[in-house]
């Protein structure tokens, strides 16, 4: 299964979801492609939505090709098998991980990560993005998540999730839901037919969008 967009992922995912309607959750998308998703997702639970920021950490010889991954609360998920693989340590991945921080700290600061659901009360928090892959980017976000917010319930949802990445993140979550579970998951943009790169600008519209439906009558 392929979509369309993103919003429509969102969308087909929300469907998968509905069941935390009643749970009045709150939304956390991964910036920057996870939040059309995330808006898609919050809006059909009627949800409020924010982001968590976590930032994949590059091979030294391949940045695309991600060994590890950072968020807030301090977490550093590195995936040890690949670091083995490739010959690495933790040391060898300490400048990049400072640059990854600074641009963490940024996108921070840019999309007022968790100020979107101040002094909301809730008990269920569902981390979205716009796929899995490896899952290190999810694991790092869903562990910082339980770290600042410590909720009841905590779900990960996603359109398109590799099959063999399932099993990394059922100690960091309560339930996964995946739209697509495909065994032979290369790159997440292919099970999308338009996967242009995501604005910080569109970041925000979104965020400010959901922000006006949860205020505006129906």
């Amino acid at each position: 299964m392929r979509f369309r967009n993103r919003s429509e992922a969102g969308r087909q995912l929300a469907e998968k979801l509905l069941e935390y309607k009643q749970d009045h959750p709150i939304v956390f998308a991964l910036p920057r492609g996870g939040v059309p998703v995330g808006y898609e997702v919050a809006r059909a639970l009627e949800a409020p939505l924010d982001t968590v920021v976590a930032r994949k950490i590059g091979a030294p010889s391949n940045p695309e090709f991600g060994v590890g991954a950072i968020a807030p609360g301090g977490v550093l998920v590195l995936d040890v098998n690949t670091l083995a693989s490739l010959g690495l340590k933790q040391g060898d991945l300490e400048g990049i991980i400072g640059e990854e921080k600074q641009e963490l700290e940024r996108r921070i600061t840019r999309y007022r990560s968790g100020e979107w659901s101040k002094n909301v009360p809730f008990d269920t928090l569902i981390v979205v993005d716009d796929g899995l892959a490896t899952g290190v980017t999810a694991r790092a976000a869903l562990q910082s998540v339980k770290i600042i917010y410590k909720p009841k319930k905590l779900i990960f949802g996603s359109p398109v999730c590799a099959r063999d990445s399932l099993g990394l993140l059922e100690s960091y979550a309560d339930k996964i839901v995946c739209v697509s579970e495909p065994e032979n998951l290369v790159a997440i943009g292919e099970w999308y037919e338009e996967f242009p790169q995501t604005s910080d600008e569109e970041v925000l519209y979104y965020l400010n969008k959901n922000k006006s439906v949860l205020k505006s009558p129906e």
